[in-house]
């Protein structure tokens, strides 16, 4: 599917392929593949994707493939992973009258993928080195972030944290792969094709500058040589051969190859690769260049408002799976909300990236605060509505006793109180009140102090002294149900007080582990970097040019100031 088109000289975004990649929830490993025209980089796709055909094939001197296409694959060796394969149309298309696309089609397969695969024919010579003149535009077309004056191949340490593994595949190689007699391995090969040349004129500027650009950009690399899959009268219809038809070295090569990049590749790091591709080509065709920085940071917006999204949507439907209104307590619901809280925060955390400040975990913690209290009061209403259900069912006969004078006789009042216990009784042992069973019962019996206290007025059976002391007993009784009330109405604002603070402390510790396995994880691909950067340097320094060896130290150093800068700071207040 046409992932982005380019047949009219503008590039434009498919929707469909938008939809598709918005889809994938697991983890993505994206390897491109660039080319000139006629290089056949669309046979190897196919073979990565464990496919016949599916790439547009072309062995003509026309592109075959328009923009970039893609293919999204389960990953064969990765489970639970998700392969995405990017195909570009040929680069130096002779029916393009303009070829500017072509630099942001090589920069757009940079920025999209984890592994970047640059597929050429024969060897590597300076007609190969001149035809990916691409690579010295790259900051010409790219800025790593949005300061000013840090966009030179000498600040490369900022686009190699971006930029992904680097793969040169030469189809059709026929040379020798040996030094003076001695075998040598395709990556020997290529490290000595990245050789730099002595001088400061024109003609070794041009001979050193995509050399350099290769090693500074792309200090990860690899290199396959293919031999020729078949004689040339074949090669029109290379998808159509069976492979017997094929070069057994050919098929072993490729192989090896499609091993490689399927063992080897990372997973993209940036998720959300809808919004990237939306993000970059947009930029591009505003005029502006595509600022890494800016893009990682507007996806970081989608992103986290997306992870807030899922995570509220996983709380609600735990919630909505384990609760059962009315709770018999205030802490059982808590409980319930702390689990289901703690959850909602694991996705949160799952689903997020760079959340500068943690303002959408703010959000988040905010979100799930409101639901608790809205889930608070849905149970105070099913709790109270529950009881006054009960209380209708139970004290209704009694009510209707009184109406009918059952009472209004010496000695009603005691059987009216008797008989007022008994159902109170009866109200207490039914199960799953709720918590407002207490208040409820209070409310309706203070209602029905006026029946009680004319009862206990007109009863002949009673002295005046009787009277007296049974109105103090009754206070009594209201004033020690009323205490009781407050002290309930206290332990719920101390549950819920407690309960806050539990949610800021779950909030801190998953962020704090977050935080540490993201400090832990950008310190290791610095520490790889770093590998790579002195590697390159002592390369250089051997190779005699000093000058560049020094400038490649400063970007040691600069790395490793930042390693050391990087203390996680945990604020969600």
């Amino acid at each position: 599917m046409s992932l982005i088109d380019n047949t009219k000289g503008q590039l434009v975004v498919n929707p469909e392929a938008l939809k598709i990649l918005s889809a994938i929830t697991q983890p993505v490993v994206v390897v491109a593949i660039v080319g000139l025209y006629r290089t056949g980089k669309s046979y190897l796709m196919n073979k990565l994707a464990g496919k016949k055909n599916g790439f547009s094939l072309g062995s003509t001197v026309k592109s075959h493939t328009k923009g970039i296409w893609m293919w999204c694959v389960p990953h064969p060796k990765k489970p639970e992973h998700t392969l995405v394969l990017l195909d570009t149309e040929g680069l130096g298309d002779i029916e393009k009258g303009d070829n500017e696309n072509d630099s942001w089609i090589f920069a757009l397969a940079i920025l999209l993928s984890s592994t970047f695969v640059y597929n050429s024919m024969g060897t590597i010579n300076q007609q190969a080195m001149d035809q990916l003149h691409y690579v010295t535009e790259l900051t010409d077309r790219i800025k790593a972030n949005s300061s000013p004056g840090n966009n030179s191949v000498d600040d490369s340490a900022d686009f190699v944290s971006f930029f992904p593994a680097f793969v040169w595949t030469l189809r059709d190689f026929t040379l020798e792969l040996e030094v003076d007699g001695e075998p040598i391995t395709a990556d020997d090969y290529l490290e000595l094709s990245l050789k730099l040349r002595k001088g400061t004129d024109k003609k070794s500027k041009s001979f050193n500058d995509p050399r350099l650009c290769i090693r500074k950009f792309f200090p990860k690399r690899k290199c396959f040589v293919f031999d020729w899959p078949a004689p040339r009268k074949y090669l029109a219809h290379l998808e159509q051969l069976k492979e017997e038809e094929l070069n057994p070295d050919f098929i072993e090569q490729v192989a090896e190859f499609c091993s490689y990049i399927l063992s080897h590749s990372n997973v993209k790091t940036l998720s959300g690769l809808e919004s990237l591709v939306l993000t970059y080509v947009n930029t591009i065709s505003s005029g502006d260049l595509p600022c890494m920085e800016n893009a990682v940071l507007a996806l970081a917006q989608i992103e986290n408002s997306a992870a807030v999204e899922k995570a509220i949507a996983h709380y609600e439907q735990q919630m909505g799976q384990k609760v059962q209104l009315p709770t018999e307590t205030l802490q059982e619901l808590l409980d319930l909300h702390r689990d289901s809280e703690r959850e909602a925060i694991e996705v949160f955390m799952k689903n997020s990236f760079k959340d500068v400040d943690q303002m959408f975990q703010r959000k988040l913690g905010a979100q799930l605060e409101a639901r608790r209290d809205d889930f608070c009061k849905q149970n105070s209403k099913a709790s109270s509505d529950r009881c006054m259900a009960l209380l209708q069912d139970i004290f209704g006969p009694l009510e209707e006793d009184v109406k009918q004078g059952t009472f209004s006789k010496p000695g009603g009042y005691r059987l009216f109180t008797q008989k007022l216990q008994e159902l109170k009784n009866k109200y207490y042992q039914v199960p799953r009140k709720g918590i407002q069973a207490k208040e409820v019962l209070k409310k309706y019996l203070e209602s029905k102090e006026d029946v009680a206290d004319a009862l206990l007025q007109t009863d002949q059976s009673l002295s005046e002294k009787e009277k007296a002391i049974e109105v103090e007993r009754v206070k009594a009784e209201s004033a020690e149900a009323a205490k009781k009330m407050l002290e309930e109405i206290q332990k719920k604002n101390e549950e819920m007080m407690e309960q806050k603070e539990k949610s800021y402390q779950e909030h801190v510790k998953q962020l704090t582990e977050k935080m540490e396995r993201d400090r832990a994880q950008l310190m290791a691909e610095q520490e790889k970097t770093l590998a790579l950067k002195l590697r390159e340097q002592e390369r250089l320094l051997k190779e005699g040019f000093e000058n560049e060896s020094k400038r490649l130290q400063k970007e040691i150093r600069d790395i490793q100031m930042r390693s050391k800068s990087l203390h996680p700071i945990c604020n969600i207040l």
